[in-house]
């Protein structure tokens, strides 16, 4: 069973990404990616992760304002597509592991920069 919820949450993660770009026209909906899918064990629910590109939090919440009037189309169009007896429900939340690797990288390069000028003093 685990393996077709796998086969399910790729199949919606790829569909939705074909939806987003195509047939939502939502202006505020243009900076949105979609990482990840979690769908319940029974699918009835699923959890769409999505990132934006800015860290400002007004456009983050005109962006899930966005992608809550867009759910019931972006459902509908999802029930066309997939072969399943119930399209699960639609539930979006941010992904913030983009950010947070963001965070870790600059963190590293800071650390090699002070290094190589502690380095270089020693010299």
């Amino acid at each position: 069973m685990k393996h077709r919820i796998g086969r399910v949450e790729g199949e919606i993660l790829r569909e939705l990404t074909k939806i987003l770009r195509k047939d939502i026209r939502d202006p505020r909906l243009s900076d949105v990616t979609i990482t990840a899918v979690e769908c319940t064990n029974d699918l009835s629910y699923a959890t769409i992760y999505y990132s934006l590109l800015t860290d400002d939090s007004a456009k983050e919440k005109e962006v899930a304002e966005g992608l809550d009037k867009a759910k019931g189309m972006m459902r509908h169009l999802l029930g066309q597509t997939l072969t399943v007896y119930k399209v699960p429900e639609l539930i979006f939340k941010r992904d913030t592991s983009v950010a947070y690797g963001s965070k870790i990288d600059s963190l590293i390069n800071q650390v090699k920069k002070q290094d190589q000028e502690r380095e270089n003093k020693n010299k």
